[in-house]
């Protein structure tokens, strides 16, 4: 017996032979034949399946065909739902086992009756069905029928479903740091047993974050959807968009591992965690939460202790720049200062000189809001203000513990200031940042904060400022031809464009981000001499002081980055992008 035989052969109950009135319509219109539908129709009853799913299956008549046939014939509007919103569509207002079960999806309510998108208007079992549960009257749209059962799947698909599509079913940490690669443990060991999809997909966003050498994770929910962003060499890329469903169990899981208040939804809150990678390596991630319209926003920052370690010539100073820099911090009192906005490295710059000083003979005490790396030997303090602990409190209290070096993370009001310098001023060497744009405002910025020019002049002793901008690729750079009054007009000067190197532009390659790898430190060390002391005793202006400091062969931000466009490490665009003339 054939298979077509096999599959059309009676089955032991007896079948119904009557078309249903989608295959009455079908043979009216002419585009299908009576016997055909007859045979359909009876393979349907055999494999116990719908006839529109039969019908289409068949190919004897397509989806986009029937659902015409069906507006025509039923004089009902046609939907594309590929231009429905599925974020945007009803919730409640039918079980999802009938949506399910009659491959239908309810776009709205008006007034006493539900618009409704079937492929199939002729069943009146599943009208009566709807009426009955719903107690409302239905209103039909045609749709067709694979973009609507698509839709019917997706709109019914539980959120768990989903996430198990994102990270995989069989989901298993990198090769390299899969010996060990877990969160700490958390109290709520029962929830998570419930919730493993969820702390799952945690896990697996914290470790592609960590092999994609991302510096931020956002978690960002909105009305309608939710997503998930990388921060990839200091662009922001989306990396994923979980159902919305989530966001509610995913900033609880978050919260509980960062030892936050989950029931506060109100306020922001802090907090930190920690992944460990291989059996010595852990990495520590600082957690922030912001209440938006919509849910709360979490941004997780990671923050590896082994950034810290890398040396001095791995941040990309040059030669000249690095030995003002160590000159500087081998000093046995002064205030070194590092500048520039949020993210431009300045906490691995200060954490890479703590480094280098860190010694058994020398004792050093921090003051952070809050500590982001951990250093071994060095005496870290994180702000409370709360309790009471801020950093004029910290610095007060460092004098009085014996110390050789103290780091204060941020100057951010005068007392912070004033004890700082005059810490400085009594044979401790002090290191802080300040937010300024370069190395002379900073000098400007503090007359401005109300600390008197003689104590500038007498306790700062190197200002940098610095910036990080993309590294090229090494793998697919390429040479360009930039027009000479383009390149004069960034900033070259006429020595400079000898001929003898060609800047390069970003090409994109699979080993790289859009034509960069990584990131490159641009800076400007700026030594306190005599003659920038008179300008500041005086009370002048920052343009003095980097007038000064440029005939003192100090290079500004502009001319650091040049100088590395010429090297060939990043694009005249990206020095552009990020530093001022």
């Amino acid at each position: 017996m054939s298979v077509t035989e096999s599959a059309l052969k009676p089955p032991a109950t007896p079948v119904s032979t009557a078309l249903p009135g989608l295959g009455r319509a079908l043979v009216s219109a002419g585009k299908l034949g009576q016997k055909t539908a007859e045979q359909i129709f009876l393979k349907a009853q055999v494999s116990r399946s719908s006839f529109m799913a039969e019908l289409t299956g068949s190919g004897a008549v397509s989806a986009f065909d029937l659902a015409h046939i069906m507006s025509t014939s039923f004089a009902a509007p046609l939907v594309d739902m590929d231009a429905v919103d599925i974020q945007r569509l009803p919730k409640g207002l039918l079980d999802s086992k009938i949506c399910v079960s009659c491959r239908i999806v309810v776009l709205g309510k008006r007034n006493n009756r539900l618009i409704i998108a079937t492929a199939d208007p002729s069943d009146q079992g599943v009208e009566e069905k709807i009426k009955f549960s719903t107690q409302l009257g239905v209103d039909w749209v045609i749709a067709e029928y694979d973009k609507l059962s698509r839709l019917v799947d997706a709109s019914n698909a539980t959120a768990t479903d989903v996430i198990e599509n994102i990270v995989g079913e069989d989901f298993e940490f990198d090769e390299d740091i899969s010996s060990a690669a877990s969160l700490l443990e958390s109290e709520a060991a029962a929830s998570e047993v419930e919730d493993a999809p969820i702390v799952r997909f945690l896990h697996k966003m914290l470790v592609d974050a960590f092999n994609m050498r991302a510096s931020d994770l956002h978690f960002e929910p909105f009305e309608h959807y939710y997503r998930v962003r990388f921060r990839v060499d200091g662009e922001l890329r989306e990396i994923s968009s979980p159902p919305i469903a989530i966001k509610e169990k995913l900033a609880a899981r978050i919260k509980v591992i960062s030892k936050l208040d989950i029931s506060e939804k109100r306020v922001p809150q802090d907090g930190k965690m920690k992944l460990k990678i291989g059996p010595d390596r852990v990495i520590d991630f600082r957690v922030s939460t912001l209440p938006t319209l919509f849910g709360e926003k979490i941004v997780i920052r990671i923050l590896d202790p082994g950034s810290a370690k890398l040396g001095i010539d791995a941040l990309g100073y040059e030669l000249v720049e690095k030995e003002r820099l160590l000159d500087a911090i081998k000093r046995p009192y002064g205030m070194v200062l590092v500048t520039g906005p949020t993210g431009s490295g300045k906490t691995v710059s200060l954490y890479t000189c703590l480094n280098i000083l860190n010694t058994a003979g020398v004792n050093i005490a921090t003051a952070e809001d809050p500590a982001e790396i951990t250093l071994p030997g060095v005496n870290q303090v994180s702000m409370n203000e709360r309790a009471g602990m801020t950093f004029p409190v910290a610095l007060k209290a460092f004098l009085r513990q014996d110390p050789d070096i103290i780091m204060v993370g941020e100057i951010r009001d005068v007392e912070t200031a004033d004890i700082a310098i005059k810490a400085a001023q009594t044979g401790h060497l002090v290191m802080s940042t300040l937010h300024t744009n370069d190395a002379p405002s900073t000098l400007t910025r503090m007359r401005n904060m109300g600390i008197a020019p003689f104590n500038i002049a007498s306790s700062v002793i190197l200002i940098t400022a610095q910036r990080l901008a993309r590294r090229l690729c090494a793998h697919c750079k390429s040479a360009i031809d930039i027009p000479r009054d383009a390149m004069l007009q960034a900033g070259f000067k006429e020595i400079d464009l000898d001929g003898s190197w060609k800047p390069f532009h970003p090409v994109g390659c699979s080993k790289c981000n859009n034509g960069y790898k990584g990131r490159v430190g641009i800076y400007q060390v700026m030594p306190i001499s005599e003659e920038i002391q008179k300008i500041v005793l005086r009370d002048g202006s920052a343009l003095d002081i980097a007038a000064q400091a440029e005939a003192e062969g100090v290079r500004s931000l502009r001319q650091s980055g040049l100088y590395k466009v010429k090297l060939g490490m990043t694009s005249m665009e990206e020095v552009l992008g990020c530093t001022n003339v």
